[in-house]
Order: structure tokens, then sequence, then C-alpha cells
């Protein structure tokens, strides 16, 4: 059989014009990693004036369903049927609504479909990929927040460390006021851990599941990302998804107080490590970078020298994308025996 996607609408022109193709790179790594190569030909095609991505599979299991609903690209599914298009209902994993991720406005902010993207796949390539349970996400470099908010929105647990104060501050102050909004029922608790501001939030969609304990939990705090290792416990994180610094402007202060970085290759070098200890095994850890900064084999030995398995498939060397004059963006993702 044959299927189209119809890739979802991007307010921001240059990803929309990379758009197609970040989609069919991530339907070759769901394919690949989590469907055993089920989805062949996959290719863009135009009908009726509107693009889309199409490929042949057979008839779509309930874990092939559900991942192809919750691509980063994905708007619509439908079944082709000779020169009729079937749409297909799809089975969102969102458990937020979806202004979680979107109304935030800020500069240097990344895109959140690529986030979206970026988080998708690092799933892919654990062992938790068929599960569908509250997973435990850490960004250690989370400015304000988009990581976070996807991993809320799946239903996932969120934690991110950021070392600017004004990000800190104004997340912390979005979210909450972002809750209350909502009207869930919450509690959050600001205080500190080792000397670092602390934020944590914990709500349930509804009353009765907060009331019973499913609740989503948020951690964040304002502190360097070498102080991973001092604020949480080892072996803590089911998926570590982060934007390196794209040496622009991001970065973070190397151990003992030195200038702040923007070289993400010093940086990934010192912190790899830290990083590595608080995943659980199984778990992967996704890395988006700016390839005018820093190449490819350079990010891959860091991270083999830590004892981690880079996805290294042509499906997981299609990601690379502009994103403006100084940034050509790229993502490379390994896995924890």
């Amino acid at each position: 059989m044959r299927y189209a996607l119809l890739v979802s609408p991007s307010t921001n022109r240059v990803y929309a014009q990379s758009a197609s193709s970040l989609a069919m790179a991530e339907l070759a790594v769901v394919s690949e990693q989590v469907l055993d190569g089920a989805l062949h030909d996959i290719v863009q095609q135009t009908f009726g004036s509107v693009d889309y991505v199409t490929f042949e599979a057979p008839a779509l299991s309930d874990l092939a369903r559900s991942w192809l609903s919750n691509l980063a690209a994905t708007f619509a599914l439908f079944r082709v049927e000779g020169h009729a298009f079937a749409p297909l209902d799809l089975t969102r994993w969102d458990k937020l609504d979806s202004d979680l991720v979107s109304i935030q406005k800020y500069a240097g902010k990344t895109n959140e479909a690529f986030t979206k993207l970026l988080l998708n796949v690092t799933l892919a390539a654990s062992a938790f990929k068929a599960e569908r349970r509250a997973l435990s996400v850490l960004d250690p470099l989370c400015g304000r927040g988009t990581t976070l908010n996807q991993a809320l929105t799946y239903g996932f647990h969120a934690t991110g460390v950021e070392l600017d104060q004004q990000d800190f501050d104004a997340y912390a102050l979005f979210i909450q006021r972002w809750v209350k909004d909502k009207r869930l029922k919450h509690e959050a608790v600001q205080g500190r851990v080792k000397g670092h501001p602390k934020l944590d939030l914990r709500f349930g969609v509804d009353k009765a599941r907060y009331k019973a304990g499913d609740v989503s939990r948020l951690s964040f705090v304002s502190a360097d990302t070498h102080a991973v290792a001092e604020v949480f416990q080892p072996r803590s994180f089911d998926l570590i998804v982060t934007d390196a610094p794209y040496g622009v402007q991001h970065g973070a202060h190397a151990p003992g107080g030195a200038a702040r970085s923007r070289k993400p290759l010093e940086l990934l070098e010192s912190v790899v490590p830290i990083w590595r200890a608080a995943l659980r095994p199984g778990g992967a850890i996704g890395i988006a970078w700016n390839t005018l900064v820093a190449r490819r084999a350079e990010l891959s030995q860091i991270l083999i020298k830590n004892a981690l398995e880079v996805c290294d498939s042509a499906a997981y060397r299609s990601f690379e994308h502009r994103v403006d004059s100084s940034i050509q963006r790229d993502l490379i993702v390994a896995r924890a025996p």
C-alpha cells in the first residue's frame, strides 16, 4: 500500500524550505529503528499543487500508526487508493494543549518542530521506543524550555538545567502561569539545591488524576551544565536532548569559572562524561549543533569515547539544514548500551 503524509505548515519560511526533506529523514529513522524497515520508497510527490511525502508499507500496525501520527511533520496521513486519498485517524501522544510549545516567542528560540523531531529520533534510538510510560527527559542546556515543553506535552517528566538567570526566571514564570491559565491542578515549589535556584512543579491533566498521583513532573535548575552530576543522581534519565552552543549567541561556562565558551567541542569534551553518567542503560542522547563550527566526526569521537553507540546510518545523516547564514544545523544521536 502507498501512503501520503501532508507536512505541517511552518510559520518559519526558512524551516519550511527544509520541512519535506526533514520529514523524509524522520520517516527513514522511524522505519529503521522502530518498524524493522517496513517503510519503503520514501519520496516527495506533488498532488494538486500540494507537496506530500509518500511511502510504501504493509497495512499499518498499531505501533506504526502511533509513530506516524506523532512525527514532527505530520499534519495529516492518507492511504493512497488510485487517484483518491483516504484520510486515516491519527493517534496523538499529546496530553496537553499545543500552545505549550508554540506560545513562547523570543530571540534565539529553537523551532518547536525541530525540537519535536530531535526528541522523536532520540526516543527511536533508545530501548524505550515501544513504551508508553512517562519517560524522564533531561535538557542540560535548556534555555527557556522548548525541549521541556515538548516532553511535558508527551506526558514525560522533564528536567532542565540553564545557566542564564534571566532565562531561568522567564521560563519559571511562564510555566507557572501556563498551568494556572489552563486550570490544571498543580503544586509549585521554588527553592535551592546544592546552592542553585530550583523550581519543582507537579501537575495533573485533571483533578482526579492528580489526586490519584498520576502527575507530570518538571524540575528546572539554574546552574551550569557541569552541575548535573552534583544536582542529580547517576542514571536518572531515559533521554537527554539538547542544542549544543551554535557558536553565535549561546555558550556555557567551563569548569572553574572560566570564561563562557562558544566552542561546542570544548564544551562537549568536558560535559558528555557528566551527561553520560546521568543516562540510564538503554537511554539515548540527541544533540543538535552547528556544522559550521564543528564536524560530525569530532562529535562522534567524543560520544564514542564515553561508551556511547553513535547512530550513523544514512537516515541519521540526512537531517542537515540551513537555519540562517551563520548556522547550518544537524543532529547526532547516540545510545547507551
